[in-house]
C-alpha cells in the first residue's frame, strides 16, 4: 500500500508519478524499495483517471459502510488489502507474460 500512498502524494502535489519520484518518497520514509513493485504501480496508474477513481471511491464508501456488520471495520480492512496484493499479483503476471504461458 505504501507505493499507492507514494503515487497519490505525487499526485496531490500535482506532479506526474513516475518511478524516480515514487522511489523517493519511499526511500526518505525509510522504505527499502523494489523497484519491480515501484514499475507496477507506475503502470497500473498509466491509463487511470485518479480523481475519478477517488471520487468513485468516496461515493462507494457510505455504501460499504452501511452494509458491513457492526465491528467489522477491521475485517473489511483485512479484506481490502487482500485483494489488493491479488491485483498486484496479477499485474506482476501479466507485466512478466507468465499469463499467456499456460493458455
Amino acid at each position: 500500500m505504501q507505493y499507492i500512498y507514494a503515487a497519490l502524494i505525487l499526485h496531490k502535489s500535482g506532479k506526474e508519478i513516475t518511478e524516480e519520484g515514487i522511489t523517493k518518497i519511499l526511500e526518505a520514509a525509510g522504505i527499502e524499495v523494489d523497484a519491480s513493485r515501484v514499475k507496477q504501480v507506475v503502470a497500473a496508474l498509466a491509463d487511470i483517471d485518479i480523481d475519478e477513481a477517488l471520487s468513485q471511491a468516496v461515493m462507494a464508501a457510505p455504501v460499504a459502510a452501511a452494509g458491513a456488520p457492526a465491528g467489522g471495520g477491521a475485517t473489511a480492512a483485512a479484506a481490502e488489502e487482500t485483494k489488493e496484493e491479488e491485483k498486484e499479483e496479477e499485474i506482476s503476471e501479466e507485466d512478466v507474460g507468465l499469463g499467456n504461458l499456460f493458455g
